[in-house]
């Protein structure tokens, strides 16, 4: 059995670092629209941050859009990049699709996930018109 090279084990690391830094923006997406619907039941103030609300919109706005583009993730196709030149196996399929499949033992076509995800943006959607959001400056809007 051969060592892996130095190289190899750089890029495996660079492709476990994304592999994490895509895992944390599904928990941003994810836990930010749970967060933001238990701040806004008890009061908290920070759930209407314009900057935050801004980016979390935009995030499912991309992954709604990639998958109805039939498009895979930048960073799933990066991390699959950066494990083939380590040596390692590579997903055949997205990010998520993937990690549901190992995590839950459930395989889906590729259009549940597009559904899905359409559904969850709506959700999102729906959640700035009702906890809407305060602009910076612009003080606080009556729900």
């Amino acid at each position: 059995m051969a060592t892996p090279a130095a190289g190899d084990n750089l890029y495996g690391l660079a492709a476990d670092l994304i592999l994490l830094t895509h895992a944390l923006f599904v928990a941003f997406v994810i836990c930010g629209f749970l967060l933001i619907w238990i701040g806004w039941l008890n009061g908290w103030i920070w759930v209407r941050n314009w900057w935050f609300r801004v980016l979390h919109i935009g995030a499912i706005g991309v992954v709604v859009l990639q998958a109805w583009a039939g498009r895979l993730c930048p960073l799933t196709v990066w991390e699959n990049r950066l494990r083939a030149m380590a040596g390692q196996p590579a997903y055949e399929e997205s990010f998520t699709r993937y990690w549901v499949h190992e995590l839950l033992f459930y395989d889906a076509a590729a259009w549940v996930f597009t559904l899905l995800y359409s559904i969850f943006g709506l959700f999102v959607v729906l959640t700035w018109l009702v906890v809407t959001p305060v602009r910076p400056g612009r003080g606080t809007r009556s729900a």
